[in-house]
């Protein structure tokens, strides 16, 4: 498979990416979310550290599908991903790879025997790791993987070779040079732009799988992007790209090549045509190959297009260009090669369309595809016989999920969900989300797609924030796409109301769409397709005309900046990420600086600076009177960090309002560390706070995050039900649950409310409702998590004793005797101290209300209470009895101080919620 993505057909990218300085008509509707009483609130730790599920591969034989899940490590503050399977037979699934490295790009052997993959994993007896990705292999039987290279250079892509399953071609750098291994020695990091000697030429490689050999194949003195192997292993499809400043000017256009793969030889295909194969899979047959490229008028540049399909007959050499008969083009889920066609996935505005195409001899039959999912694919794999496929799916408001199905003619039936990823979201509201159109400028349609506050109530207007997407050529979809970027559910939680507007220059909606704002009609129509957007809004009463905030990252901080100089009294707040104001810097400084401003400005600022000043909102900025929140990565080559010191120097020194600048060291244009996503949310969510709805700020600065007092005030956040601890679910007094590892545990000891509603019988005198159920004996704690699972519909259990000791077992604040007694005391000590509590007529005396001490953990994680005391907690012992886990409240925190387990009345428990 030949794919990648060139970075500067990127444009200002959709996928975008601390010294903290100091200082229309509706076309459907989603399901409405469930009132939001009954639900976990959304933390912004839900957003940063959720799974995601991609790369499918099937196997020869369609019994397996190998994948990669991923989710943001929280210890390390980088994203991690690992390789999981799925049996095709029960869709019973578990992981190959384990740990907080990079697993990607998993590729079957021909015989189905052996898995090859990239890892920046350590290498076996060494903490080591390779230098980049390196290539390593695993048997479907069993048994650890093994690297199979240990040093290969910006290895870029892989194949096996054919139908042999013992060498794999690669794509990769070339050995170091001696002029790099001197500089290297006198630590010599000096860079020379765009230098050929200092981007040593990347060729291919093959490479047995014993590890002993590895042999140069080609000798080319370019830099290979991309390949893909035909099914004999003969021949190589090869992108190259020939100039290192193609990026920036598209000068020099890359080259298609065809290796073969014995001798190396290699000729020049597609020449003369401007056709730029940006993803390529041969036909079963090996007869030519099928791939997908980008179409524009303009004569030169690649900035803005539409992706057209094409067949290369090898033995006739020749390009045939395929009519989809779509004029929007194939949407970014690609294509699949079938036995007898493909599978395009077209571009339909916030959706795409999968087609099956069929070969009638020089013509094409198109017939949609039918299914549950179509239209919400985002990503999909086909088995080599076309029958097997897999695939993710999601929904504005519904999350992604993985599923297997079989593709029958034009329909995929049998859907199975492959696993259950981020299972807590099942309990958290989601929006409901409206596919929205209006006259934009020109009076032509706008799309667009709006989130609907969780709270909403009809006949009342609320707040809207104007959530812009990067590109331009980009589009927002009918996807879960929550990120750090664009956090929008938090918005929605918050109160608000959010449009994603696919303004006139967005991709999935045809040629004419996406090229309308080139050659200088920048800013002219995207600002009055927005506007109207938020008018009409408005005028269905849905938004608060004096409540307007706009936000974006790229070419969204672009526009939301130029919104805010054109439309000053109608923006109470922005927030701008990553975002131009200058453009003659701009067209020097940035990566593909000339590439984009020549395009879409008609002429550079060589040729024309008046354009270029005209445009920029620089000059305009003293008609701002937004509050305005800047921020940039200091490594960003996309859009500079001067960008954003202009933007803030100007607002600064004019006075006209307030503006916040913050910097993330190290970071590109999109942020990759933890910490940073964190922050750039956590300040964004503030400053709409302060602005947008006017709440003054609650932060305490004298207030350590594990000070009991913090963990004391973080209590409120505990749900309650008529002041009672607990969720309502299925008309049941529930206790509620939060995530912790792999499982998702009640916040409290389940309390005796709680245990009321399962037990009439228990006896709660007026103010106890919150204190822990106690009393308890194992048997009835397994009937009151049966009963639990049966009245709400959900799975409750209790923990198993491997689950809860490792939680229980670092002390931590909590009722103990040594709380009552106001030191740790002996054996003996306990002993009277127990005797004189018993003096007191109520049965557990010593018990407090659940959460009255502390959390166990400081405040970045959920606040799990009183696993340090009150009540010992019943868990499920390996062999299946019960056992009591923790502390409580009558005995000493130092457990070999006490004499035996706790009294009865000191047992209670805690419950566990299955996904």
């Amino acid at each position: 498979m030949l794919t990648t993505t060139m970075s500067c057909t990127c444009l200002r990218h959709t996928i975008v990416v601390a010294q903290i300085l100091s200082l229309a008509t509706p076309s459907f509707a989603q399901t409405p979310t469930p009132e939001v009483t009954s639900r976990t609130p959304w933390s912004v730790d839900d957003i940063l550290l959720a799974e995601s599920a991609g790369d499918f591969q099937i196997s020869p034989d369609n019994a397996w599908v190998v994948w990669v899940r991923s989710a943001m490590d929280e210890k390390e503050g980088r994203r991690a991903s690992n390789l999981w399977i799925t049996r095709v037979t029960d869709g019973e699934s578990w992981p190959l790879t384990r740990g907080r490295n990079v697993n990607r790009s998993p590729r079957w052997s021909a015989d189905g025997r052996l898995i090859a993959f990239l890892s920046t994993r350590s290498f076996p007896d060494s903490s080591d790791e390779g230098a980049g990705s390196q290539l390593w292999l695993l048997r479907i039987a069993g048994g650890e993987p093994w690297p199979l290279t240990t040093d290969v250079r910006a290895l870029r892509t892989f194949a096996w070779k054919g139908s042999r399953s013992d060498t794999i071609v690669f794509a990769a750098q070339e050995t170091q040079s001696n002029l790099e291994r001197e500089r290297k020695r006198k630590k010599d990091s000096t860079v020379a732009v765009e230098d050929s000697l200092e981007a040593p030429p990347v060729r291919l490689w093959t490479i047995a799988i014993d590890g002993k050999t590895i042999r140069r194949i080609t000798d080319n003195d370019d830099w290979i992007e991309a390949m893909a192997l035909s099914p004999d292993g003969r021949w190589a499809v090869t992108r190259h790209q020939v100039s290192l400043s193609y990026e920036f000017d598209q000068r020099q256009h890359p080259e298609t090549h065809l290796v073969d793969l014995t001798s190396g030889s290699r000729e020049h295909i597609l020449a003369g045509t401007r056709t730029i194969p940006q993803r390529v899979e041969w036909a079963p047959d090996g007869s030519g190959f099928y791939f997908a490229y980008e179409y524009s008028t303009h004569p030169r540049y690649l900035m803005a297009s539409v992706t057209r399909m094409g067949f290369y007959d090898v033995a006739a050499d020749t390009l045939r260009s395929i009519d989809l008969e779509w004029e929007r083009g194939v949407g970014a889920p690609g294509f699949e090669v079938l036995p007898s066609g493909f599978v395009a996935h077209l571009a339909d505005g916030v959706q795409f369309r999968p087609a099956r195409y069929t070969r009638r001899r020089d013509a094409w039959r198109r017939e949609m595809l039918e299914g549950r999912h179509v239209g919400h694919v985002t990503t999909m794999e086909v088995s080599a016989d076309g029958r097997l496929v897999a695939y993710v799916t999601s929904s504005a408001n519904t999350p992604p999920q993985p599923y297997i199905g079989h593709l029958h003619d034009v329909r995929i039936r049998d859907e199975r969900q492959v696993v259950t990823l981020n299972a807590s979201f099942a309990d958290k509201p989601k929006p409901q989300v409206e596919i929205i159109r209006w006259p934009g400028a020109r009076n032509e349609e706008v799309e667009g797609i709006l989130f609907y506050p969780l709270d909403y109530q009809p006949g009342r207007p609320y707040p809207l924030i104007v959530s812009i997407h990067g590109g331009p050529a980009a589009a927002d979809l009918d996807a879960w796409r929550q990120r750090w970027s664009y956090p929008t559910v938090l918005f929605n939680q918050r109160g608000a109301f959010v449009l994603q507007p696919n303004y006139h220059g967005s991709g999935n909606y045809g040629l004419e769409w996406v090229e309308s704002i080139s050659d200088g009609r920048y800013y002219s129509l995207e600002i009055p397709d927005i506007e109207s957007g938020v008018d009409q809004l408005i005028t269905r009463g849905l938004v608060h005309p004096e409540s307007i905030a706009t936000h974006g990252w790229s070419n969204g901080a672009i526009l939301s900046t130029e919104l805010t100089t054109r439309n000053p009294d109608r923006y109470q707040a922005s927030s701008a990420g990553a975002g131009d104001v200058e453009w003659i810097s701009d067209w020097g400084n940035v990566d593909f600086g000339a590439a984009f401003d020549n395009y879409y400005f008609g002429s550079s600022p060589l040729q024309d600076p008046q354009r270029y000043m005209e445009l920029s909102p620089f000059f305009r900025l003293d008609q701002v009177r937004t509050p305005t929140l800047i921020f940039f990565g200091t490594e960003d080559r996309n859009v500079p960090p001067s960008q954003g010191w202009s933007h803030y120097r100007a607002l600064q020194q004019l006075g006209n309002t307030d503006v916040r600048l913050v910097l993330f060291p190290g970071e590109p244009h999109g942020l990759r560390k933890l910490a940073h996503q964190r922050r750039k949310i956590e300040e964004e969510l503030a400053w709409y706070d302060r602005y947008l709805w006017g709440r003054a700020d609650s932060t305490n600065l004298a207030m350590a995050e594990a000070s009991p007092l913090a963990r004391l005030l973080a209590r409120r956040g505990a749900r309650r039900v008529d002041g009672r601890y607990g969720v309502r679910v299925g008309g049941v007094l529930a206790p509620e649950t939060v995530r912790r590892g792999a499982i998702e545990i009640g916040r409290f000891e389940v309390t005796r409310a709680q245990w009321r509603e399962f037990d009439p019988r228990f006896v709660v005198p007026p103010g106890y409702e919150n204190h822990p159920a106690n009393g308890v004996d194992f048997e009835r704690a397994m009937e009151y998590a049966r009963w639990l699972s049966e009245r709400t519909g959900h799975t409750y259990r209790l923990p198993t004793e491997a689950e809860l000791r490792p939680l229980a077992g670092a002390p931590s604040g909590g009722v103990t005797l040594d709380y009552w007694a106001g030191y740790s005391p002996n054996p003996e000590d306990a002993e009277r101290l127990m005797a004189a509590a018993a003096q007191l007529p109520e049965p557990a005396p010593l018990l407090r209300e659940v959460g009255s001490i502390a959390a166990d953990v400081t405040s970045d994680e959920p606040h799990i209470y009183d696993l340090g005391g009150n009540v010992a907690e019943w868990t499920v012992a390996a062999d299946g009895s019960g056992a009591l886990v923790g502390r409580s409240a009558d005995r000493p925190k130092d457990l070999s101080a006490g004499r035996g387990e706790p009294r009865t009345a000191y047992r209670g428990l805690r419950v566990v919620r299955e996904p």
